[in-house]
């Protein structure tokens, strides 16, 4: 049997027609570059051979223990969520199935609420109920979940780990403290949907939520990292959601497609056990009228200086910050270190005056390229991390094949401590974030 498809009515088979409905319906993947995997793999490699570098060195030093935290930090922040986020794209299914994803790949939170309406709608119905926005990950908010954590102080608008789905993290995320507690919180992400896509069984709705309730701070069973700890009945946490805003808008309906998942057990990113009876009440609040305020949204386009710092994210105030901190330690170097001294002689005597002054002028203008590009990265500059990531890229291969030929001496000394920087900042360039934040501006000018 065939059907005619094409602008001249030519037949097609059916197998190849419904094969082609298939790959339509499939979930578009991320909009990577070939480049921004490059990177990621490269930076992934970067931070394997700086934990084996800093193990071999602990290992012949009396200070073994204290370097046993550099080598646990990078094993667990960098190496493994790089690791768990190759593999899981290769073994975890990127269509729909009522589960998230984290950043690092593994299978996250259920899907268990979701929304009729419009962005507007959900934010007048959400802060209504009590619910505050959570801040995005930046240097400020950081800095704010660690001194609420410690200290015990309320933060209301705490951030909270990206989730995927989609292809895409989490689109805003709602929180509400318990007592004043940053440790217990109640939080619901919520994912836009793509237009015209069906729910598994066919029903259709705008938006989709994850909500779970956080018990306490702990280690991840999985990666290591610090991170929050969910209580296992996240249904409770689900009719919570439903209950807060309903209550505050009672114009708000509510329907339930029942079995939309089957009800099971399983462990989320964290390592944490759930389970689920599989519902997924949907909330309608297309009878909300917005009222609109605006005080807790962001500005889109960071307008000052301070602005873009506090704006951008975590990894882009890293890398900036670490150029800053190599550019600083090359520069006392030239002027302090007696071996490098040493050496800008030795190369005067080999080629003259000349060629020592043109390796000088030559050194100093890629520290000050590497400042401006730092500074255009703040401002989200897609060329500039680009940029940066081929100079970094390039100055680590460097130092590893002399390191591999016995030309470099890494020890504890400051050819290491420069190598760490270096992967550090490559790390912090190559990470989902990083480019989000870059691709942000370049397609905010396409529009």
């Amino acid at each position: 049997m065939t059907v005619t498809g094409g602008a001249q009515g030519t037949p097609v088979p059916e197998r190849a027609s419904k094969r082609r409905f298939a790959l339509q319906m499939q979930q578009p993947l991320p909009r990577a570059t070939l480049f921004d995997r490059t990177a990621f793999l490269i930076g992934t490699i970067a931070a394997a051979w700086l934990a084996v570098i800093i193990s071999i060195q602990s290992v012949r030093s009396p200070w073994a223990l204290l370097l046993f935290v550099p080598v646990w930090a990078i094993t667990a922040y960098l190496v493994l969520p790089r690791l768990h986020k190759m593999l899981s794209d290769l073994y975890v299914p990127d269509y729909f199935f009522g589960r998230t994803r984290t950043a690092d790949g593994l299978l996250g939170d259920p899907v268990n609420l979701g929304v009729d309406g419009d962005g507007e709608q959900l934010d007048t119905a959400m802060r209504r109920a009590g619910w505050h926005r959570a801040d995005e990950i930046t240097v400020r908010s950081t800095w704010g979940i660690i001194v609420s954590t410690l200290t015990r102080k309320s933060y209301p608008t705490a951030p909270v780990s990206p989730l995927m789905l989609f292809g895409r993290r989490h689109d805003v995320a709602y929180q509400q403290e318990v007592a004043g507690n940053p440790k217990q919180r109640h939080h619901v992400r919520f994912w836009h949907c793509p237009p015209g896509w069906l729910l598994p069984g066919g029903a259709q709705t705008d938006w989709l939520g994850a909500g779970t309730y956080d018990t306490d701070v702990g280690f991840s069973l999985f990666t290591l990292q610090i991170t929050h700890r969910i209580d296992e009945n996240t249904d409770e946490e689900r009719d919570f959601v439903v209950a807060s805003v309903r209550e505050a808008s009672p114009e708000i309906a509510t329907r339930t497609l029942r079995d939309f998942t089957t009800g099971y057990h399983a462990r989320n990113g964290g390592g944490d056990r759930f389970i689920t009876d599989g519902h997924l009440p949907v909330l309608d609040v297309t009878a909300v009228t917005p009222d609109g305020d605006t005080s807790e949204r962001e500005p889109v386009v960071p307008q000052t200086a301070q602005d873009v710092v506090d704006r951008a994210p975590l990894s882009i105030a890293i890398s900036v910050f670490l150029i800053i901190v190599s550019a600083i330690v090359d520069f006392v170097a030239v002027m302090f270190d007696p071996e490098v001294r040493q050496s800008w002689n030795e190369a005067a005597d080999s080629g003259g005056p000349i060629f020592a002054a043109a390796v000088t002028i030559l050194g100093g203008s890629l520290t000050l390229g590497q400042l401006f590009l730092a500074w255009r990265l703040l401002r989200r500059g897609h060329r500039s991390r680009t940029l940066l990531i081929i100079l970094l890229a390039l100055t680590i291969f460097g130092i590893a094949v002399g390191y591999v030929q016995g030309l470099e001496a890494i020890g504890l000394n400051g050819t290491l401590f420069s190598a760490s920087l270096m992967c550090l900042s490559l790390l912090a360039l190559t990470s989902e974030s990083a480019a989000a934040w870059t691709r942000g501006r370049r397609n905010a000018g396409a529009h």
